[in-house]
């Protein structure tokens, strides 16, 4: 069981997903201390209550033994790669709290060709596929076909990148090429899986989950692609907005009866009992939801502009989570909508430079910009380190700039007039979040 006295509290990750929880969980007057390992040049910003802690996030050992020094009463765990290293495995077998699935449970994420079976198996509705280890069958296959666009997918982790929406049949070599034999996401891409190309529109469902019981986070939408209309590289995600209007009433019944339902007891009856944080990406074409992916963890930048949305405490809730009774605790939401853009380094996703100071009128104090504005601007650190007295760029995706406003058009122009007020060199970011939100809106 949890204390029941003030809490000490570890977050494992680095990036503006792990500042936002870090920020949401420093609202609890139940805190005592907030540790976030390695965290980020923005986790000074919320005070003497919070702390960096220079371990790596797949350092389980020196994670554990940090847990158990500092008497951590939970843990959360922002980043996927902890999962796959099995870091709920070994606190649970030191009896320590902590929000994540374990290293079985999160092959939902670790492995999309796991992942694909356990749907196919409990059907679950996604799109149809195929999957190889051997580049020559996946070739074959490919050559057989005759309907494009397909999707191809690393299995394993690639953080976000290992996804190829192949035009033709050309580029469709052309990347099995990449992933076996160039190796460009290493090991990930061992196992491929080939994908029917699912038309619609996109989206984001969020659970917290005991394994039985679970509550719905508010939806969001995100822009993965690197350039305007969503064209270029795949990326970790360039801005978000919530809620997701394509995700109506009806919708999220059928998201919740069709898939969050039958993968939680399908999980436990394979004896993986799912706990923690569980992602949807779905595709939703004429009101019918279908997987395209499931991430063990929050999404980010969706983490972004979701939690800003809860009008209950975050830690509660993780705390009915941690002890098995998320049934018995009530959750609210914010009627206002969220939208966040994400400030890139140049020439993010591939190469970029680090080390650029950053400035700006926006100020960082308490993670609030000060900004005449129709709500409230806040800047979530991802890429960014402090060092005597200012701050640098120290990774691809630096800031998240999110805004909470009464609508979605009124966050989006908020988190404009903010990011025009940040600067860095060779700072890039996208000018048509939420473009979507706006558009489904109007119809």
């Amino acid at each position: 069981m949890i204390n029941s006295t003030k809490m000490k509290i570890l977050i494992v990750g680095s990036g503006a997903r792990e500042h936002t929880l870090a920020w949401a969980v420093a609202k609890s007057p139940d805190v005592e201390k907030i540790y976030v390992a390695p965290g980020n040049g923005g986790i000074r910003n919320l005070g003497s209550i919070a702390e960096c802690v220079p371990i790596s996030a797949i350092n389980i050992d020196a994670l554990l033994a940090f847990a158990k020094e500092k008497h951590i009463d939970l843990t959360i765990v922002g980043p996927e790669q902890p999962l796959e290293h099995g870091i709920a495995n070994r606190f649970h077998e030191e009896k320590l709290n902590i929000i994540a699935p374990t290293q079985q449970a999160a092959q939902l994420e670790t492995s999309k060709a796991f992942a694909k079976q356990f749907m196919q198996w409990h059907k679950i509705p996604t799109a149809g596929f195929q999957t190889f280890q051997s580049h020559q069958r996946a070739k074959a296959f490919i050559e057989q076909q005759t309907v494009f666009p397909i999707v191809i997918k690393a299995s394993g982790l690639a953080s976000g990148k290992g996804v190829v929406i192949a035009e033709d049949k050309v580029s469709a070599l052309k990347t099995l090429e990449a992933f076996f034999e160039e190796k460009i996401f290493g090991a990930a891409a061992n196992e491929v899986v080939i994908e029917e190309f699912m038309q619609g529109e996109e989206a984001s469902v969020f659970v917290i989950t005991d394994g039985v019981n679970y509550v719905v986070l508010p939806t969001a939408q995100d822009h993965k692609r690197i350039g305007d209309g969503d064209t270029g590289k795949n990326t970790g995600g360039m801005g978000a907005y919530s809620p997701a209007p394509i995700v109506t009433p009806d919708v999220m019944e059928k998201v919740k009866t069709r898939i969050i339902e039958p993968t939680l007891r399908g999980m436990a009856a394979e004896g993986n009992l799912y706990q923690g944080f569980l992602y949807v990406g779905l595709m939703i074409e004429n009101g019918d939801p279908k997987v395209v992916e499931f991430n063990a963890r929050l999404g980010d930048p969706e983490t972004e502009v979701v939690i800003p949305l809860l009008k209950k405490p975050l830690l509660p809730i993780l705390q009915a989570c941690a002890a098995g009774a998320l049934g018995s605790i009530e959750v609210n939401f914010s009627s206002k909508s969220a939208a966040a853009v994400v400030m890139a380094s140049k020439g993010y996703p591939d190469g970029y430079e680090t080390g650029k100071v950053i400035t700006g009128e926006c100020h960082f104090d308490d993670g609030k910009c000060a900004l005449d504005v129709s709500g409230e601007v806040y800047v979530f650190h991802a890429g960014t380190k402090f060092e005597n007295g200012k701050l640098y760029t120290a990774g691809g995706r630096v800031l998240a700039v999110t805004a909470v406003s009464d609508t979605l058009e009124l966050a989006i122009k908020d988190a404009y007039e903010a990011v025009s007020q940040i600067h860095f060199d060779g700072a890039y970011y996208r000018t048509d979040i939420g473009a979507k939100g706006l558009k489904q809106r109007a119809r």
